[in-house]
């Protein structure tokens, strides 16, 4: 991916304003001018500075909130996030939190953006490569889940009593099950609170920047290029292929830059979701449970029992390349017309 710096240009100034044949005190009007302009611009850029990084430095973590500063959250925006992960190995160039770190992060990143709280992540799901520092909690490709799936209701049930009317539960550990496990037990709970739940992975909204997911690999490793550059050591790895990691090389292909334009597509979505989804009335509502209920049916059935759980994500870069950008613009029905192509 190519990077364009923009280069800023000082001109105007080309006629000579030193004439020795003109009175001094224009001269030093003209300087004087000049400094205090400079001086106002410079207050100026510094006051905006100053407040866009209040903006990026409010504290929007919910551990971290005392009761009247997450009333006043709540009361401007009552969209909470839950973050997902788990301890697992992601190749020897990245600390094994990947999946709940980048997950954390991209939430909070949203929260600052556009409103709502973050809830602390979870490390803990559904599955998990075959390697060392691995927690496996439950089987890899098992969607009954007995762990998990009570966990994130009562978490559910508690978000939306203490007054949240929203909740986006993200997950970064995407093995097929946890998947499944997630958005199936968000749409039963928006039926059964009332209230918008969405669950999915982070790739899934940005799809059509060329993110599928992987699994230490371009992608994720990219990611945390970017959102924690000092946890990625590129150097570890040899020649691939290499141990534990699925997808394009991260060696030969991963970049901070990569990772921005990932987290840049993830994040300004997630915070269009999280100022949209506790404003929609029932039918609007009905729509988005409707349309996330047709896409995890499909994810489920699709193996009919007997082929590989991953059978629905064959062509998903293609068949849901625009679910991201559609689900933040309310195109419920186009997501489903998404999945029958799946």
């Amino acid at each position: 991916m190519t990077t364009r710096l923009a280069r800023l240009t000082f001109g105007g100034l080309g006629r000579r304003v030193a004439d020795a044949t003109k009175p001094l005190w224009r001269r030093r009007e003209f300087l004087g001018t000049i400094a205090a302009g400079a001086i106002a611009g410079s207050f100026a850029v510094a006051q905006e500075t100053k407040g866009q990084e209040a903006t990026a430095q409010r504290e929007v973590r919910l551990e971290f909130l005392r009761p009247k500063e997450l009333k006043e959250a709540q009361t401007s925006c009552p969209t909470i996030f839950q973050p997902l992960g788990t301890i697992e190995w992601h190749g020897v160039h990245n600390v094994v939190g990947v999946d709940s770190v980048k997950a954390h992060a991209l939430c909070v990143r949203a929260a600052q953006k556009a409103g709502g709280l973050v809830a602390p992540p979870l490390y803990g799901g559904v599955g998990g490569v075959d390697q060392p520092h691995t927690f496996v909690m439950e089987p890899e490709d098992s969607v009954f889940s007995k762990l998990l799936r009570p966990w994130l209701e009562q978490l559910c049930r508690e978000m939306a009593r203490d007054g949240f009317r929203a909740i986006i539960i993200l997950t970064g550990h995407y093995g097929a099950a946890q998947q499944i496990v997630v958005r199936e037990t968000a749409v039963r709970m928006s039926r059964a609170l009332g209230i918008p739940v969405l669950g999915t992975p982070e790739y899934m909204l940005a799809l059509d920047v060329g993110y599928t997911g992987d699994h230490g690999a371009w992608g994720e490793t990219s990611l945390m290029m970017h959102l924690y550059p000092g946890t990625v050591d590129l150097s570890q790895l040899g020649e691939p292929p290499h141990k534990g990691v699925g997808g394009r090389d991260p060696k030969k292909e991963a970049s901070a830059e990569d990772g921005r334009l990932i987290a840049e597509t993830i994040v300004s979505r997630l915070a269009v979701l999280a100022q949209k989804m506790p404003t929609w009335d029932y039918k609007t509502l009905d729509s988005f449970i409707d349309a996330e209920a047709t896409l995890v049916a499909k994810q489920l059935s699709a193996p009919r029992g007997k082929d590989a759980i991953w059978t629905a994500w064959r062509n998903i870069g293609r068949a849901m390349r625009d679910y991201g950008k559609q689900l933040a613009e309310g195109r419920f029905e186009e997501i489903k017309t998404s999945v029958a192509e799946l």
